[in-house]
């Protein structure tokens, strides 16, 4: 395996040459074997055989799958196997994928054409949308690098203190990511964690004998970059995909329960974040930090190196200052919408026809408004800017609102109530950790936005046949989704860590573990007792 590509190169045709026969018809039929195998590269390298799964595995399904007489329910659930697999296979673009059930659910007899389409753009896809664009400007500017800056050389000490310089890093994409997504966030902070890293020395010959303990400490800089970003976006709605999936799901099943706001959200998801957030820092101090380590980062990394980075900068511009009051007035009306019930907030102004998606867009647009100061007539931001939009992940929430909307349509959330009735009179709290865990399985081999929209709606037909609260089984379903801190296949953040070449899938199965042991640990504490109180489900 050449580690720096990060795939196995294979030597099987050298090897054929080197085998080949001199006999003419034995090369003849060792040609047509090459041939043959060339083909079946060929056939596996174009992904036919898993564009093939997809239907392959949905035909099977609606022959053989018997339902009790609900084919709407059978054709269903054929169509949920096609549309996983191919998001678990990548047999097509994920964005491609995530738009199957456009077609397929008016095929199948699920739902009407425009039924499905209204799943692809409601408000929760209105606040990612807006987010994005507002990511968007942030990088633009270079506003997440110049905090950044400032936030490490305030902690990095002089002399360098290694525990103090991973808490600045990983505290500042943990907040980076609480306000956008946490793969922009992750791709945003690592060229800063990456710059730093480069003044220290990579192998033992360039650094002598402290090149190791740099090296360590390296490691811990990336891995904390990676799991921070994850378990910031953990703390408000727009930090993730998940966390908006379950939003989207929960006001889908149960439109009569008082919605998730990002309010809400954060008084919940903010307390689990910081727990996290502690275990990390001390997880990465003691296992990636020792007491030379301080003095061999001295050598390569001091505050006068951040400064000078940070004066490259310039003072702060007129376009950054304004992308900023923008940025801070959407996080004060995302806040103050929904208050209590004494204090009702602004959206009582309303009549509440206003929503957290309402605002975020609104503010998107602000951006396209506003002179920028330097040329005239150009804005703060334009549409040729917003060219690196991920409408990847806005199709697949989209997607998962669908899928959503064609378990109740097709009748399948019934079947599923039914079946899930064995349950009922189990412990509460010994089936939300499960719960959590399951979830937490399944997100290291796929996205964790693919697993919180194959999981949540079993979540929600378990909670209603074993009678308990549904958010006392969704919620550790979607924070078990965010924990995919083993494998890089768990999350675009964690492929981003993987591809810097400072860190190992050993380094994330050793350093990942513990962290998912303290998020079920700190989910099993916090649901029934803070979640109970924010969520009224008391």
């Amino acid at each position: 395996m050449d580690p720096r590509r990060g795939y196995w190169e294979s030597s099987s045709e050298d090897v054929t040459r080197a085998l080949l026969p001199t006999h003419d018809e034995d090369r003849l039929t060792t040609t047509g074997e090459l041939s043959c195998r060339s083909g079946l590269r060929t056939l596996l390298a174009s992904k036919y055989l898993a564009v093939a799964s997809g239907p392959a595995a949905c035909a099977l399904i609606c022959a053989l799958v018997d339902l009790g007489g609900h084919p709407a329910a059978r054709n269903m659930l054929g169509v949920l196997a096609w549309v996983f697999l191919w998001w678990i296979t990548d047999a097509v673009p994920l964005a491609v994928a995530s738009m199957a059930p456009l077609f397929l659910f008016p095929a199948f007899g699920i739902s009407s054409s425009d039924a499905v389409a209204k799943a692809y753009m409601d408000d929760i896809i209105s606040l990612v949308l807006g987010s994005f664009i507002l990511a968007l400007a942030i990088e633009h500017y270079s506003i997440h690098r110049r905090l950044a800056l400032n936030i490490t050389a305030l902690f990095c000490g002089d002399p360098v203190k290694p525990h103090l310089l991973l808490l600045g890093i990983c505290g500042t994409t943990a907040f980076i990511s609480m306000w956008i997504h946490n793969t922009p966030c992750t791709v945003m902070m690592m060229p800063v964690a990456t710059g730093i890293l480069q003044r220290l020395p990579r192998d033992e010959l360039e650094g002598g004998s402290d090149a190791r303990v740099v090296q360590r400490f390296s490691k811990a800089v990336v891995l904390g970059v990676v799991y921070a970003s994850a378990i910031g976006g953990m703390a408000t709605l727009t930090g993730t995909g998940v966390n908006i999936i379950l939003v989207g799901m929960w006001s889908t099943y149960f439109p009569e329960q008082d919605p998730i706001t990002f309010s809400s959200w954060m008084c919940f998801g903010l307390p689990m974040a910081l727990i996290l957030f502690v275990a990390l820092w001390a997880t990465l101090w003691l296992m990636y930090c020792s007491k030379n380590t301080g003095r061999a980062l001295s050598a390569y990394l001091d505050r006068s190196h951040l400064r000078r980075d940070l004066s490259l900068l310039g003072p702060m511009a007129f376009a950054e200052k304004m992308v900023l009051a923008v940025f801070g007035g959407l996080i004060v009306l995302w806040m103050t919408r929904s208050l209590t019930d004494d204090i009702p907030g602004w959206a009582v102004l309303f009549d509440g026809k206003v929503g957290d998606g309402t605002v975020t867009i609104m503010m998107a647009t602000l951006l396209f408004i506003i002179p920028s100061g330097k040329n005239d007539g150009e804005k703060l931001m334009d549409w040729g800017k917003c060219r690196k939009l991920q409408w990847n992940i806005i199709l697949l929430l989209g997607a998962g609102f669908a899928i959503a909307d064609g378990f109740k349509a097709s009748g399948l959330t019934d079947i599923l109530s039914e079946g899930l009735g064995f349950l009922r009179g189990a412990p509460v709290l010994a089936i939300a950790p499960v719960a959590c865990v399951f979830s937490g399985l399944i997100t290291e081999f796929t996205s964790d936005d693919a697993t919180a929209t194959l999981v949540l709606p079993l979540l929600a037909e378990l909670g209603k046949s074993i009678g308990v609260h549904p958010l006392l089984l969704m919620v550790p379903g979607a924070v078990g989704a965010q924990l995919s801190y083993l494998l890089p296949t768990g999350s675009p953040g964690n492929v981003v860590g993987f591809s810097t070449g400072y860190i190992t899938i050993r380094d994330m199965v050793v350093t990942g573990m513990p962290l998912k042991i303290v998020g079920v640990a700190a989910l099993t504490i916090l649901l029934p007792t803070l979640g109970s109180l924010v969520f009224g489900m008391a």
